[in-house]
């Protein structure tokens, strides 16, 4: 079963499966990287969790003790989200400590490079475009995410699929893939490694694990949630933003609709908001961020339970279609 699912990213990652764990803001922590990378993927601990340098060592000490297998640290390059400063602390610790992987996402990450490639460091670069992803594959990526719209988060103003768009950076990039956006099980992992890739992410799978800490009233939305749950909201600011709809999104659509400002509409989705009713469990009062792949969720379940059923259904949908062609 393993054979079925060695790529030039288990290779290069020396992972067991093609599965990563995209960065989660405040969810992407050592115990739910840890609980992912023994089950044979690639656990992502997310730098933006973390106030201080410090802190970050803390939480990468940490996992060591809970993983002896691969592990990643994802470090936003937006300044919004996370000064350069910081930043800048960041990669010294990732450095010192160790760390094997590295994902970057938001502004190109050029600057470095160099640091990660003498520390022998595998960077991956995370786009939602494939002009980014060139980009990536010039200035040194060892491997580029392409994350479509239907993913959670940020999403390309291009609004394009998961479908088109890792189609068609497979076909354009020499370096290796993964493939985000609308994935959830073994069939998109099958479908993404049809496309070309050699891997896919997966961020709002994780979040209904029995690992992840968020609010057990989240992950019974996540389980009860259909397809066309989520919205895009911020459009009008170019800040898109794909959430779950709730009280808070709909209003900030209507918001939109009546032209308020920038600020206030930053101010109804601030992410301090957020922070405390995910704290609290109030999935009324503030942005949640999931992807369109909640429609396919309908189980908490253990990241290994979770990792195992992927890899089962895949292997399943493989050989059927095996058949088929003989």
């Amino acid at each position: 079963m393993k054979q079925l699912f060695k790529t030039r990213i288990t290779e290069l990652l020396n992972i067991e499966y093609p599965i990563m764990q995209g960065g989660m803001r405040y969810f992407g922590v050592p115990k739910l990287a840890a609980a992912v990378s023994n089950a044979g993927g690639l656990g992502t601990i997310t730098a933006g969790n973390y106030s201080s340098a410090t802190k970050l060592q803390e939480a990468i000490r940490q996992i060591k003790t809970l993983t002896d297998k691969p592990f990643c640290v994802n470090v936003s390059l937006i300044p919004a989200l996370v000064p350069p400063e910081l930043t800048s602390s960041y990669f010294q610790t990732i450095v010192q400590e160790g760390v094997p992987i590295v994902e970057t996402s938001g502004n190109n990450p050029v600057d470095y490079v160099p640091v990660l490639k003498e520390a022998g460091i595998k960077l991956i670069h995370k786009v939602p475009a494939v002009k980014y992803a060139q980009k990536a594959e010039a200035f040194g990526a060892d491997i580029v995410t392409v994350i479509g719209f239907e993913g959670a988060g940020r999403p390309s103003p291009d609004e394009v699929s998961t479908m088109i768009l890792g189609n068609k950076a497979a076909r354009t990039l020499e370096v290796p893939i993964f493939i985000a956006g609308g994935i959830a099980d073994g069939a998109g992992l099958v479908a993404a490694l049809a496309l070309g890739g050699e891997g896919i992410v997966m961020g709002t799978r994780f979040l209904a694990t029995e690992e992840c800490i968020i609010h057990s009233n989240f992950k019974e939305w996540i389980v009860k949630a259909a397809e066309n749950d989520t919205v895009i909201i911020l459009r009008s600011i170019n800040n898109m933003m794909r959430a779950m709809k709730n009280q808070t999104t709909r209003q900030s659509l209507e918001m939109e609709k009546q032209g308020v400002s920038r600020e206030d509409l930053l101010a109804m989705n601030s992410s301090e908001r957020g922070k405390k009713c995910l704290e609290e469990g109030d999935t009324e009062g503030g942005v949640f961020s999931v992807g369109q792949s909640v429609g396919l969720i309908d189980r908490v379940k253990t990241i290994k339970e979770v990792m195992d059923d992927i890899i089962k259904e895949a292997s399943i949908i493989m050989t059927r279609l095996n058949h088929r062609i003989q």
